[in-house]
């Protein structure tokens, strides 16, 4: 996939008068590069946009992306440089679960709004939210909760689910999701449920398909929580030992990498995704295409831009209505003034008591090595 910018810490002059700047800290290099690249994409495109038709009261913005290749330590430094050297007045489209660990409690000590995180994860969540997390995204929670529910419209019995999920934060989120709607569903034996798990930054996946083949009953269907490279050889591994299972996996996954990564043996994966299909007819996803088609045409659309794309929508419109005494504070305060219509059908809705923006899930499934909308 390309990139806009190059996939390593950016180096940037002191804050220009004028200026309104933007802070992200991702993967640019590492396994999981495709993810933080594919955002920032998506966020540099509203960035030009904007720019070309002559900023926000005149002031231009600066996105000012920093490295942290999907490891959580890296995060700290960076956010601190966002924040107190560049003077961002938010940060937008962190990637990653582990990252956001570190990110939350400094957003929340300096008071600066950590928006559109790339994570379904609970911790970005509370009840009630945080004032300086605002999310975009539906949660993993969520994710997990709409696959269980259409196994079961597809006539898979809950003792025939297993898991396969990265051993962190993400994973355990994932997997937490999952859970409570089996137990929703009335299925309280879930720790018999195979559960096979890899370690985050690698692809060691073996003892995960060994699970599948010691699991109590075969698993008709198999829900991941993980990234692209480990899910791939996963599955391209489980395929042999049970060929005729189902697997799900969430969005986080990077659903074009995936599909790339499987080739033939994509046929008929599903991922949930927590934004409208990229060749969707709505203003807010035609809007994306165009801009992709002018500022960076080499780029193919795909499920990871438009989130980053729609995430920059929204907080524009915030730094708009802010406008021309913008702060950190009254940023905040903007956002949850009123209703965001980003073109997708459904307005934002953020207020004191809701920091989510989108709780819709929508599936696609890959036929013939394109993802297509999925009906159960």
């Amino acid at each position: 996939m390309a990139c806009l910018l190059a996939p390593a810490v950016i180096r940037v002059p002191a804050q220009a008068a004028g200026e309104i700047v933007l802070g992200m800290s991702a993967a640019f290099s590492g396994p999981s590069a495709e993810l933080g690249r594919g955002v920032r994409t998506g966020v540099e495109l509203m960035v030009k946009r904007v720019n070309e038709s002559g900023g926000i009261g005149g002031r231009r913005l600066r996105l000012v992306a920093l490295d942290d290749s999907y490891q959580a330590d890296p995060v700290k430094g960076n956010m601190v440089r966002l924040i107190d050297r560049e003077q961002a007045v938010a940060v937008i489209g962190n990637v990653g679960t582990a990252g956001a660990t570190v990110a939350v409690p400094i957003a929340n000590e300096k008071k600066v709004l950590l928006f559109g995180t790339y994570s379904g994860a609970d911790l970005l969540r509370k009840t009630p939210p945080d004032r300086y997390v605002i999310n975009l995204r539906a949660s993993y929670a969520e994710e997990t909760s709409v696959m269980v529910r259409g196994l079961f419209k597809r006539g898979i019995k809950p003792q025939e689910v297993a898991f396969f999920t990265q051993n962190d934060a993400y994973g355990d989120s994932g997997f937490a999701g999952a859970v409570r709607a089996l137990n929703e569903a009335g299925f309280q034996d879930t720790k018999s449920l195979a559960h096979g798990r890899y370690d985050r930054g690698t692809i060691a996946v073996e003892s995960g398909v060994m699970a599948l083949v010691e699991a109590r009953v075969k698993p008709k269907a198999v829900i991941l929580v993980g990234t692209y490279a480990a899910n791939a050889r996963f599955i391209k591994l489980a395929k042999q030992v049970v060929p005729s299972a189902m697997f799900l996996n969430v969005s986080f996954v990077g659903s074009a990498a995936l599909n790339q990564a499987l080739g033939a043996d994509g046929e008929g994966v599903i991922v949930t995704q927590v934004v409208p299909h990229y060749d969707s007819p709505l203003p807010g996803v035609r809007e994306f295409r165009t801009a992709l088609a002018r500022f960076a045409p080499e780029v193919p659309p795909s499920f990871i831009e438009l989130e980053g794309y729609l995430a920059a929508k929204a907080l524009v419109e915030g730094l708009r209505r802010a406008s021309p005494n913008i702060t950190r504070e009254r940023l905040v305060d903007a956002l949850e003034s009123s209703p965001i219509d980003i073109g997708i059908g459904q307005p934002l809705q953020f207020g004191k008591a809701e920091h989510q923006g989108i709780h819709e899930v929508w599936l696609t499934v890959i036929r013939n090595q394109k993802f297509v909308p999925l009906d159960w």
